[in-house]
């Protein structure tokens, strides 16, 4: 038998490794292919024995050169490799043969993929807990400036280097709000077209956003750019802040150049976050508008302020029965004579219910009692017209009125007082006696026929009269909350009223209304204290101040 070479030797270990059972590489110290196993060409197709490594996969004939030129490294961790052939990642393990060859053991890594989705369902996870954190502080406040403040700080400390809000523009200029490190804001209007930004102007018209790639940061305006903005800009994105059918602005993310550009996920992260950012602002605006509107319509139900004319004082209070409603179902008005001899009427009525719906048909009676002010020398004319208006089919209310025509002469307040299904006046005398004034009458809205009866009288200097809702009288409350204070009551606390101001007795009646009620339920309250006022003057004695009354 003849000697074995050196190549029979070499085929019958190449043959050795063929027959392996796991996926293995020999590679010689130059790079190229030696011999594979079997299981190699299961999982790597392109294998072909003699080529170079570096065709096959770059990363492993690196790792080979760096193993080859560095003993040092053999048998540590460092000196594995991980990559993919193909669709398969890998992590490659050298074991060095004695001729200097190395075998590179493939193991297929299916932990790589997992992890790469477990950090991109992290990374889904963080932005669906930011667009949650977004939703609840945008829509925490109904308070437009809040909201841009809101929205441009979240965005420059979670999608930016720096955040601008620009408002749809309002009198002639542009309402910008610029967010910056460390959580500044500040707010300007600016006179500029932003027409001249590209994609500016389409996003304030609701158009859907340009990429970021197509704006050339150079182009921007210094206007844009927050003041404390240092460094160049980089990358930007001008996205629309949608809104209930109006685009309520644009939002602009500014990156410095110092930092990677936007990413198409990044700007669609953009579009989802202006998305949550213009329905606040919308919400905001809208309810700024209702504001606006409900205020204006407000004035004309608010009682008006009182204050003394035509030599007699008027003072008026007014508590709703939630202290959260600014008018409710009692009400008061004052249409003020044209000349000192003539009367003054002064009206005061309770609209059957409470809340918003009272105060609407509230707001119905004191327009028409305003019309019907210039046939006020005779009451009972005005309230039957007045119970005419309010009978319609649409309306099931109805509501108790007391008129007072008020007219000072020679020296004498003249009253006339009519009620309508209303409690009657309290009259409190100069010597302290209390009268009840004569008068009564139907209900108003209620019956197709008016009745009503006049009571006239004269209010000598410091004598008083008092107009009042029942929710006064039938308040509830006392030491154990269920005693009503009663026409008893209001007429004691009248007696303590002597010789007071109108402005006084109104304030003592309210304040003893509410200690009496305390912190329960209770009905709308309303009074008005017609005085005739005494003349004061004032003394010295004795280095203190005298007062001294003189009718």
């Amino acid at each position: 038998m003849g000697r074995e070479t050196d190549v029979d030797v070499g085929q019958r270990r190449d043959a050795g490794w063929t027959s392996v059972p796991h996926p293995v590489l020999v590679v010689d110290p130059t790079g190229f292919i030696r011999t594979a196993s079997a299981a190699t060409r299961d999982v790597v197709a392109d294998v072909e024995f003699g080529t170079d490594l570096e065709s096959l996969a770059p990363w492993l004939a690196q790792a080979h050169q760096r193993f080859v030129e560095s003993p040092a490294t053999h048998g540590r961790a460092d000196a594995m490799a991980l990559g993919s052939v193909g669709d398969v990642v890998f992590e490659a393990r050298p074991t060095p043969l004695s001729d200097g060859d190395v075998a590179w053991w493939l193991v297929e890594q299916t932990e790589l993929p997992l992890r790469e989705a477990q950090r991109a369902l992290a990374r889904e996870r963080e932005r669906s807990a930011f667009l949650d954190e977004a939703s609840a502080v945008l829509m925490a406040s109904l308070n437009i400036d809040r909201c841009m403040e809101a929205t441009v700080q979240m965005a420059a400390r979670h999608l930016a280097d720096a955040a601008v809000v620009v408002a749809p523009v309002a009198g002639g200029r542009i309402p910008v709000v610029y967010g910056g490190a460390g959580d500044t804001v500040t707010q300007c209007r600016v006179d500029a077209d932003p027409a001249t930004v590209p994609g500016l102007g389409e996003a304030l018209r609701g158009f859907p956003p340009v990429p970021s790639r197509w704006i050339d940061p150079a182009s921007l305006p210094e206007w844009l750019l927050p003041k404390d903005f240092d460094g160049s800009v980089g990358s930007v994105v001008i996205t629309p802040l949608p809104g209930h059918g109006v685009p309520a602005g644009a939002l602009v993310l500014l990156r410095r150049t110092t930092h990677m550009a936007f990413s198409e996920g990044e700007e669609l992260f953009a579009r989802l976050f202006a998305a949550r950012a213009g329905a606040a602002l919308s919400a905001a605006r809208l309810y700024a508008d209702q504001r606006t509107v409900t205020h204006t319509l407000m004035r004309e139900l608010l009682p008006p302020q009182l204050h003394r004319m035509h030599g007699f004082e008027l003072a008026g209070g007014y508590r709703a029965s939630e202290d959260h409603h600014l008018v409710g179902g009692d009400f008061y008005d004052v249409h003020p004579a044209a000349t000192d001899e003539a009367e003054t009427l002064v009206v005061l009525g309770d609209v059957c219910g409470k809340g918003l719906e009272a105060a609407v048909l509230t707001g119905k009676i004191r327009n028409t009692l305003h019309a019907l002010a210039p046939l006020a020398d005779r009451h009972e004319n005005v309230l039957s017209l007045l119970n005419s208006a309010l009978l319609s089919t649409d309306n099931s209310r109805f509501a108790t009125v007391v008129l007072a025509s008020v007219a000072r002469r020679d020296g004498v307040v003249h009253l006339r007082l009519t009620c309508a299904g209303h409690p009657a006046p309290i009259i409190v005398r100069h010597d302290g006696r209390v009268e009840r004034a004569d008068t009564r009458g139907t209900l108003v809205g209620a019956l197709p026929q008016f009745k009503a009866r006049t009571y006239e009288t004269t209010l000598a200097p410091g004598e008083t009269c008092l107009l009042y809702t029942d929710g006064l009288s039938e308040a509830r409350g006392g030491p154990l909350g269920t005693s009503v204070f009663g026409d008893d009551g209001l007429t004691e606390a009248m007696a303590e009223c002597v010789a007071m101001p109108a402005e006084a007795v109104v304030e003592r009646i309210m304040m003893l209304a509410t200690q009496w009620v305390g912190g329960q339920p209770h009905d709308d309250m309303a009074v008005v204290a017609i005085s005739a006022p005494r003349r004061t003057y004032l003394s010295a004695v004795d280095g203190h101040t005298a007062g001294r009354y003189t009718a």
